[in-house]
């Protein structure tokens, strides 16, 4: 009698021969983990890989100083003894700012709070990598979620300063990937490269993973933007003639909070209600992060300079 895989079960064979392959090749990797759906599937696949060991190389997460305080300890939790029990290494946007790295955004005038820190991660996160000597760091990017992502393979090159160049992409015929590299080059490696939005949650759903509770229904206050609603607290405040509202929120995408937008929901309790909103829905989960509206090319521009 034939078997055949579901589709996920298809997608999951991939990912994990994708990290195996990782592991194998490279000498010193680490797991980019945010605590978002993204990076918990990619953890839940790294332990699956490794089964019945633990899994053989630490998580990184670079912390802005201005996440959401959900994420943070689900991020504890989730990889903790009580859960994973993996090495979590974590360094911040704070840090950098305080030794003079990298300059705090200047202020918008008559905008109180926070400016985004978001394009400043990248000199943290390439300053842990040289601190660590890791030569290949494994990311839940997936292609459909931006342009520039489309453009990345499984294995990505970055050169000595970490940068990419979308032209300079090694061939990956059957599955074969190339991870040679010069003293200081590293790679970049994703897994979830041929996911979609849809898949990560239908295989949340299977699976039953644990997720942070941001992504439910729930209420808080906001203000809305520029058109997008974001979460008030300490580094979202309001400016003159923005009108704080309680509303019911819930959030498709989860970072810096200065530039994560809500959707408006109501009664999206579990996951099976995300999988049926997100089957009905047209718009790009990333449609409501402000920092990639300040362009079409936002994201290259950052990736090129080493971006996640």
């Amino acid at each position: 009698m034939s078997y055949r895989l579901s589709h996920l079960d298809e997608l999951e064979a991939e990912a994990i021969y994708v990290i195996r392959d990782a592991y194998a090749q490279l000498e010193r990797p680490v797991l980019l983990f945010s605590g978002g759906k993204d990076s918990i599937v990619m953890a839940t696949l790294a332990a699956r890989a490794f089964h019945p060991g633990p899994i053989p190389f630490p998580f990184l997460h670079i912390d802005t100083g201005h996440n959401f305080a959900e994420t943070i300890a689900f991020r504890d939790r989730f990889c903790g003894s009580d859960g994973l029990g993996v090495r979590l290494i974590v360094r911040t946007v704070e840090e950098s700012i305080r030794i003079g790295r990298v300059h705090e955004p200047v202020q918008v005038p008559g905008r109180p709070g926070a400016v985004s820190r978001n394009a400043l991660q990248t000199v943290t996160l390439l300053d842990a990598i040289g601190e660590f000597s890791f030569d290949g760091a494994l990311g839940g990017a997936r292609r459909d979620e931006e342009k520039a992502r489309a453009k990345e393979r499984f294995f990505s090159f970055r050169d000595n300063h970490g940068q990419w160049d979308p032209r300079n992409q090694r061939p990956e015929l059957w599955m074969t990937f190339n991870a040679r590299k010069n003293p200081g080059e590293t790679i970049r490696v994703f897994p979830l490269s041929n996911w979609t939005e849809l898949d990560i949650w239908r295989y949340i759903e299977r699976e039953r993973i644990d997720l942070p509770s941001l992504y439910f229904s729930h209420r808080r206050p906001t203000i809305v933007r520029d058109g997008v609603i974001l979460a008030v607290g300490d580094a979202v405040v309001p400016a003159p003639g923005e009108q704080v509202v309680e509303r019911s929120v819930r959030f498709r995408t989860i970072g810096d909070t200065t530039c994560t937008g809500a959707s408006e929901s109501d009664g999206v309790a579990t996951v099976a209600d995300i999988v049926r909103e997100i089957r009905a829905t047209r718009s790009s989960e990333r449609g409501s992060r402000a920092d990639d509206r300040t362009s079409d090319a936002s994201m290259e521009e950052r990736k090129r300079q080493g971006y996640f």
